[in-house]
């Protein structure tokens, strides 16, 4: 099941995704109470989400957000009551899974595990798992190993759980089969543009029109109110790259750290594989270790042949034509009877037949790297990072509150502060209120406080705000424009274009209907149509989805067929249908199979969402709204 997994990403994440979705399939707005508020958020089968738990899920999404997508997300995403709910439906999900992972008694041993983690392409280098990589990816979790492959132990249980109710989703043939036709059906189409521009010269505003808009819109022709501020940022960053580290703290940590530096002995190996499942039928599995015993024993005879016989008869694709060469590796890489055969050997020995779960392996120890210590030569540089990031960490930690108390105590000036901390003082460009605000102004807290009051009329710094984890800022306004009204001969021409634009393109739109109206009485109209395209529901270039909609749904019984389309303040389309053909798509066409793999995961999403129904009749969901919006967490 693991290999299915790892072999059909595609549709794994897809079904993982689902978990992160808000409750859409089941209305959980049926279960939500609205109850007094306390320390709980929800309840999965009497098991509580505390208001701890989701902040962690909360802190845990921003930093998936920003990994992704960087600077280009808004903080105040995170701060709306919708993202708590998101996330809140997200770990209601998870602990649904959990729970009905925990019914079922389901479990990921040891060997599952390694295999598992060993199999992932991200950690794996020339090939061969990597267990620095390893080890960076938990450190960047911020989790210790136990903890990260406790947590990687549960996903993948629910994986387990979820792919049997995903896979058993049953795609009628003459069901799929018309889905099919109808995506792939195709028809020839014509096309005429109604554009307001060829209106405008019919549209005749009233004399008053263009100060009445104004009059009425009044907010849409202010000047927003700006400032111009200078900001301070003290940062863990900042620290760290002051902090000095002398030769004597870098001895006494590398010999402090001692077993840190110490790299494992690896090995280097060559393997001829005979495969055979561990579920393969008996015949398979004793015809597989005969072929390996033969092997042997031309070995023995001739022990200079192994890399031939490699290439000539071993099953494992990866190695074979290497001549069986599996490359360096330490313990934990390979599955155990393989590592426990490999690290007794010596180097240039050759093992028995070994069983695994793969098959029979012949192993050959081709290298030994006994365990080393680096040098501190090798690792000063990493050991220099470490020690002046542990600096500024520290300092940061003791620097946090004063920096607060200081903006806060010394408010008209920012640079006692700057000379304490030898930082550096930085100046904005205008900022609009309530409008884009670059960074880290668009962090909502800060911005409200530079816009506050306090800051506008006395010019006073504002608080210290953590922007993002180990950075703070204080910022103070140099300068302030406050809003202001735009005149209305400033703006009589924008008001005027755009009364004539909205005018033009109802008059396009009343044409388009009265044409489309005469063609479905069957009268002749002169229209300068396009030269028609063959579009179908999922492949139609440069259309509109809205026209693809109305293409598709015009009767075409009789041709030609006509249909138009409105596009408020932008015009009309008119579509002319001269020819429809059948869908069909054989296995061949790579299209068809597309769509019918999309078919299968519209039902197994189905059969999904039901099982999810059952999930939670069997573990009761009960959220605590109250407790869920209180501001107060």
């Amino acid at each position: 099941m693991l290999d299915f997994v790892r072999n059909n990403k595609k549709i794994t994440q897809g079904f993982l995704a689902l978990i992160t979705l808000p409750f859409a399939f089941w209305g959980v707005d049926s279960y939500v109470r609205n109850a007094g508020v306390d320390a709980n958020v929800a309840s999965v089968g009497g098991r509580k989400i505390t208001q701890q738990e989701l902040q962690a899920a909360m802190r845990e999404q921003q930093d998936r957000m920003r990994s992704q997508l960087g600077t280009k997300i808004d903080p105040a995403l995170f701060e709306t009551p919708q993202m708590r709910r998101a996330v809140l439906d997200s770990l209601i999900t998870q602990r649904l899974l959990a729970e009905q992972a925990r019914t079922a008694r389901l479990a990921v041993g040891d060997d599952q595990l390694v295999q598992f983690i060993a199999g992932v392409p991200s950690l794996q280098e020339n090939g061969k798992f990597s267990n620095e990589r390893y080890e960076a990816l938990v450190a960047a979790q911020g989790m210790s190993k136990e903890m990260f492959e406790a947590r990687l132990r549960q996903d993948m249980a629910m994986q387990q759980l979820m792919l049997p109710v995903t896979e058993a989703g049953i795609t009628g043939r003459a069901a799929a089969g018309r889905w099919l036709a109808t995506q792939l059906e195709r028809r020839e189409v014509g096309e005429l543009l109604l554009l307001p521009e060829a209106y405008g010269s019919q549209v005749k505003l009233a004399p008053d029109a263009v100060q009445k808009h104004y009059e009425a819109n009044r907010k849409q022709f202010e000047v927003p109110e700006q400032v111009r501020a200078e900001l301070l940022t003290l940062s863990q960053e900042a620290l760290t790259a002051q902090a000095v580290v002398s030769e004597e703290e870098v001895k006494a940590y590398y010999q402090s750290h001692g077993d840190r530096y110490k790299g494992a002995e690896t090995r280097r190996a060559s393997h001829i594989l005979i495969s055979a499942a561990k579920d393969a039928p008996d015949a398979e599995v004793k015809a597989a270790k005969a072929k390996a015993d033969e092997l042997l024993a031309q070995l023995r005879k001739a022990p200079g042949d192994f890399a031939k016989l490699a290439k000539q008869s071993s099953q494992d694709p990866g190695s074979a034509a290497k001549g069986g060469d599996l490359d360096w590796f330490g313990r934990g890489a390979m599955v155990k009877a393989f590592e426990e055969a490999a690290f007794s050997l010596k180097e240039g020995q050759t093992s028995e037949v070994v069983r695994s779960d793969f098959g029979y392996h012949i192993i050959r120890v081709t290298g030994v790297r006994p365990e080393r210590v680096k040098p501190l030569e090798e690792v000063r540089v990493e050991i220099l990072a470490e020690l002046k990031r542990e600096a500024g960490m520290k300092k940061y930690a003791e620097a946090a509150e004063a920096f607060g108390n200081m903006v806060y105590e010394q408010a008209d000036s920012l640079k006692p502060a700057a000379e304490k901390w030898k930082l550096e003082i930085r100046q904005t460009a205008w900022l609009a209120r309530g409008g884009k605000l670059p960074a880290p102004f668009d962090n909502a807290k800060l911005a409200a406080a530079l816009f506050s009051d306090d800051g506008l009329k006395n010019k006073r710094n504002t608080e210290a705000v953590e922007i993002a984890s180990g950075t703070l800022v204080s910022a103070r306004v140099l300068e302030h424009k406050p809003a202001a009204l735009l005149p209305l001969d400033a703006v009589k021409g924008d008001i005027e274009k755009r009364l004539i634009g909205e005018e033009a393109a109802k008059l396009a739109i009343k044409d388009g209907e009265e044409k489309l109206a005469r063609l479905a009485k069957g009268e002749a109209v002169d229209l300068k149509w396009s030269p028609a395209r063959s579009v179908s529901r999922t492949a139609a270039p440069g259309l509109p989805a809205d026209s693809v909609r109305a293409v598709f749904k015009a009767d075409a019984g009789k041709l030609p067929a006509h249909t138009g389309v409105a596009f408020p303040g932008k015009g009309y389309a008119l579509y002319r249908i001269t020819a429809v053909k059948s869908g069909e798509g054989g296995t061949d066409d790579p299209g068809a199979r597309a769509l019918a793999q999309q078919y299968a995961r519209f039902v197994a999403e189905e059969e999904f969402a039901a099982w999810m129904s059952t999930l939670k009749e069997k573990h009761p969901v009960e959220i605590n709204k109250a407790a869920l919006e209180s501001k107060d967490r």
